[in-house]
């Protein structure tokens, strides 16, 4: 099968022939529809995961079909459509696994990371991670959800955004379009923050009702005015400052949830947010069940984000686009093309 293999920390992506992998106890064998190119994957060539395995496969953005079972499997069967997600499996014994929080288990495994993903014909998926699509969902167009979707959407039900919510998403890209447009689904009032105008009119196209170009305002006081400031900001860029400079525009109680980031510090003013009880979060993508919710409520309401197609030769240029910060919208990589 024709895969991309990362070797190591800066070093380029390798495409080169692997034997089709044999689904093990437990595992499904997926033929790989499409897969989404995430700041993740360059962020595991860039270092940035201590913990990861070289070399490994990148992708956890994954679509596809069951292609076969390993021991143990009845679901989801052979021709299921099925989504892998950024977790690929955890301990399935402590507390938080209990309790359906897989993402948040000390012991659980990254796929693309520490376990091979969808930058292949074929990925091995753990069958209880393994999420059906629905009916009806665009394989190839549904790839993203399974990270940014997921990451979007989660990170602004754990802020506890809902109706009439006051929702700032910082970044028009491809996770903070689809933010802006799960918010909107979930009746809130949207405000965007983007660097420059550029993204305005897409903005409002999606239904937010205010744009800060936080080039030409400061994003704190244009929220503070937003009808005393936002309950919750989502930020999907990946710039700390732009969130930190965000927070002085939350309303009392109002929550930053930090789904895009850099490895830099977060420096955040204290006394602001002391005196106005206000909360700092972040998304880590999210368990099978949040990734089961993310799926459904982007069928109920149609939301799918921009992708382009490209295949597996296209995806270093891909990637190189994404690190100058020349690239938009969303790839996805597709091999029947």
């Amino acid at each position: 099968m024709r895969a991309a293999v990362a070797t190591g920390v800066r070093r380029p992506l390798s495409l080169t022939d692997l034997d089709v992998p044999e689904p093990g106890l437990g595992e499904v064998l997926v033929k790989v529809t499409g897969c989404g190119v995430c700041y993740s994957d360059l962020n595991l060539l860039h270092g940035e995961y201590p913990f990861a395995r070289f070399p490994v496969v990148p992708g956890h953005e994954v679509t596809g079909v069951v292609e076969a079972v390993g021991t143990g499997v009845t679901e989801p069967a052979v021709g299921t459509a099925v989504g892998g997600q950024f977790l690929h499996d955890s301990d399935g014994t402590c507390d938080y696994c209990a309790r359906g929080e897989q993402i948040l288990c000390p012991r659980k495994r990254i796929t693309g990371i520490v376990v091979d993903g969808g930058y292949a014909e074929y990925v091995i998926l753990d069958a209880a991670f393994a999420t059906p699509l629905p009916a009806g969902l665009d394989p190839v167009a549904a790839a993203p959800l399974m990270c940014a979707g997921l990451t979007a959407y989660n990170g602004l039900r754990q802020a506890g955004a809902g109706p009439n919510s006051r929702i700032a998403v910082i970044g028009t890209g491809g996770m903070g379009s689809l933010g802006i447009r799960y918010a909107v689904a979930l009746g809130a009032r949207v405000a965007v923050v983007g660097r420059s105008r550029r993204g305005e009119d897409a903005a409002r196209s999606m239904g937010a009702e205010r744009f800060i170009a936080s080039a030409d305002e400061d994003p704190g006081e244009a929220l503070v005015t937003w009808d005393g400031g936002a309950d919750v900001v989502l930020n999907t860029a990946p710039s700390n400052a732009t969130a930190a400079a965000a927070v002085s525009g939350l309303a009392p109680d109002g929550t930053l949830v930090m789904c895009g980031y850099e490895t830099e510090p977060l420096v955040l003013q204290v006394q602001p947010m002391v005196l106005n009880r206000l909360h700092v979060m972040a998304s880590p993508s999210g368990s099978p069940h949040d990734l089961r919710d993310t799926l459904d409520f982007s069928a109920r309401h149609g939301i799918l984000p921009e992708v382009t197609v490209v295949g597996l030769d296209d995806v270093p240029s891909v990637l190189d686009a994404m690190d100058a910060h020349t690239s938009h919208g969303r790839s996805v990589i597709v091999f029947d093309q």
